[in-house]
């Protein structure tokens, strides 16, 4: 019986993984083909990449994707790390629900209804302030982060909920105040949290079709707008090559960000440690005398 449940569990095991990633791979094979179709082999080539990057359109939209997935991160991490903040600490008080809805909204409403509602705050906004002007990357920015920050908020609300608050305690004893004790304490503790939320609401910018769609001015074409806008046409070999380096990219940076996360966590817990064995120690000391 137990051999039949692990059979049966790398067989599961083995279906979920390839119904996720043998997509991924077949785009990044078929990235080096140098046959045009491309659904046929034609030969190992590195053609459509030197093809890639001589194509202007695709360079334009993709230096836009990455100046407003880092803008748009950015934003939606300082926001929502304030907004974790203020759920994971300040207790019961009056607004709370509201507040705590309104932060984690975004996660449950459908995307295409907060395009609109965005786009329409954009139009109101132009004809009140006159901004956004030509709704570039400043304002796509804005509107991926409205709906980023709530990931970010989550992050660290649950790693604020999950952390020892002795340390801060400590520190507000010798005197520091809150802010001191937020910059220096919490934050270094919590940074990799804040990592993997500004990667997240990065990645969720980045892949972005639907607000970027609605939001977007005229010339502010995104690269997930201009593969989309491709693959109506026709599948080019050129997209396979994006693809790929999209998918190296993301991976790269995952690897290095759960490596620091990794080597900052077990710092953390080795500084802990050392930090209770001193104070054993004390407390021993002064029992003995």
């Amino acid at each position: 019986m137990n051999g039949k449940t692990s059979i049966f569990r790398l067989l599961t095991l083995g279906f979920g993984y390839g119904f996720l990633y043998l997509p991924i791979v077949s785009v990044v094979i078929y990235s080096f083909n140098a046959s045009a179709m491309v659904t046929v082999w034609g030969g190992f080539s590195t053609h459509w990449y030197g093809a890639l990057f001589q194509d202007q359109q695709v360079l334009n939209a993709l230096g836009l994707s990455l100046e407003v997935a880092f803008l748009s991160a950015t934003i939606a991490l300082v926001m929502g790390t304030l907004a974790g903040y203020v759920l994971a600490r300040f207790g019961v008080f009056s607004g709370r629900t509201l507040f705590s809805g309104m932060v984690t909204a975004p996660l449950v409403v459908p995307e295409v209804i907060g395009a609109i509602a965005t786009l329409l705050l954009f139009v109101d906004m132009k004809e009140l302030i006159g901004w956004p002007s030509s709704r570039g990357a400043g304002a796509l920015a804005v509107a991926h982060a409205a709906y980023t920050l709530s990931y970010g908020a989550v992050v660290v609300q649950s790693r604020l909920a999950d952390m020892d608050r002795s340390v801060e305690e400590a520190a507000q004893d010798l005197g520091a105040r809150p802010w001191k004790v937020f910059m220096v304490i919490t934050l270094p503790i919590i940074s990799p949290a804040l990592v993997s939320g500004w990667l997240l609401a990065f990645s969720l910018s980045l892949d972005d079709v639907v607000t970027s769609a609605f939001v977007a001015g005229p010339g502010a074409t995104t690269l997930p707008l201009y593969v989309f806008a491709s693959v109506k046409l026709g599948v080019k070999p050129e997209i396979n090559a994006i693809g790929t380096i999209i998918v190296a990219v993301v991976a790269t940076a995952t690897i290095i960000s759960g490596v620091w996360v990794t080597h900052r966590e077990r710092s953390r817990m080795r500084s802990v440690n050392k930090l209770r064995e001193e104070e054993l120690q004390a407390i021993g000391s002064l029992t003995a005398a």
